[in-house]
């Protein structure tokens, strides 16, 4: 019998843990990096730190957080001091395929992140997973190098200085 009470106790326990609580009014305030000098890279990495404060106060409680970003989702890491809501996300995409300005970030908590896989699982439309927020991530572009190359450039002056200098030789010796 105390090995059964045991049981449902632990059972109990390890249910009250994963039924956490689930933020209820989320203010978001974030800051954003992305990679903005590709001539020598072949990825562009994005990074965004962001804190977020609960009106109950769930934060506190290590709330885990899930992020999809152009139909990826992506686990969000604590950071910081215990307790104070700071989470950070990241990601990279290839040069050619990333493109420049507003990148939507919808952070999702438990609740929203199994409704978010279920759909994704069906095949269906994930507009109806409603975000806990929306962050935006701005990148404006990377400097993927000069249009001509500084190499390109001296082989070019240099054979016209030869062509310069080879006219001049026969000019003076006709």
């Amino acid at each position: 019998m105390y090995k059964f009470q045991l049981g449902v106790s632990v059972i109990f326990v390890a249910f009250s843990f994963t039924f956490g609580k689930t933020c209820t009014n989320p203010e978001v305030s974030a800051t954003a990096f992305t990679t903005q000098d590709a001539t020598v890279l072949t990825s562009i990495a994005y990074v965004s730190e962001f804190t977020l404060q609960c009106s109950n106060g769930a934060e506190k409680d290590r709330l885990p957080l899930y992020a999809e970003v152009n139909g990826v989702t992506l686990p969000t890491a604590r950071i910081g001091p215990e307790g104070y809501g700071r989470y950070q996300v990241s990601w990279t995409e290839e040069i050619s395929s990333a493109h420049t300005g507003d990148v939507p970030v919808h952070l999702y908590d438990e609740d929203g992140y199994a409704t978010l896989r279920k759909l994704l699982r069906n095949n269906e439309d994930t507009s109806n997973a409603k975000p806990l927020v929306t962050i935006v991530v701005n990148h404006p572009g990377a400097y993927q190098g000069p249009w001509v190359n500084s190499e390109f450039m001296a082989v070019m002056l240099a054979a016209l200085v030869w062509y310069l200098a080879f006219t001049a030789k026969s000019k003076l010796l006709a």
